[in-house]
């Protein structure tokens, strides 16, 4: 029997101790083989630190993960511990889907000003 990410939007990754400072790309999840993946939101959570200066994130694959979601800003999340964002789709928009064995990851364009890791989920179906 299928899993349930194949019926229902649901938390298919949940990724600790991500650097928000650091400009590189964090994979977040891997499609799996012969499954597309249809991200649907990501929540940003549990920060160690001010994200203060953390204004430019991308979420998606590629190199640049660039693919769904660009220069998200984050910096009003300064409560360490109890702060969190939903990051969703934009209303309206086109999307490329991820492919099997593609990594859907976070990229740090212009990170927090202090080193700060958070947890992100990460929501959305596979088919």
């Amino acid at each position: 029997m299928p899993a349930l990410r194949e019926y229902a939007i649901t938390k298919v990754a949940t990724v600790a101790g991500v650097d928000m400072k650091t400009a590189a790309k964090t994979i977040l999840f891997t499609v799996p083989t012969g499954k597309t993946f249809y991200p649907v939101l990501v929540i940003v959570r549990e920060a160690s630190a001010s994200l203060a200066g953390g204004t430019d994130y991308d979420f998606g694959t590629g190199a640049a993960a660039d693919t769904w979601r660009q220069a998200i800003d984050l910096s009003s999340m300064t409560t360490l511990g109890t702060d969190y964002m939903v990051i969703g789709g934009a209303d309206v928009t086109k999307y490329t889907d991820c492919a099997a064995a593609s990594e859907f990851g976070i990229k740090v364009i212009t990170g927090a000003t202090d080193a700060c890791t958070c947890t992100i989920d990460i929501f959305g179906f596979l088919a």
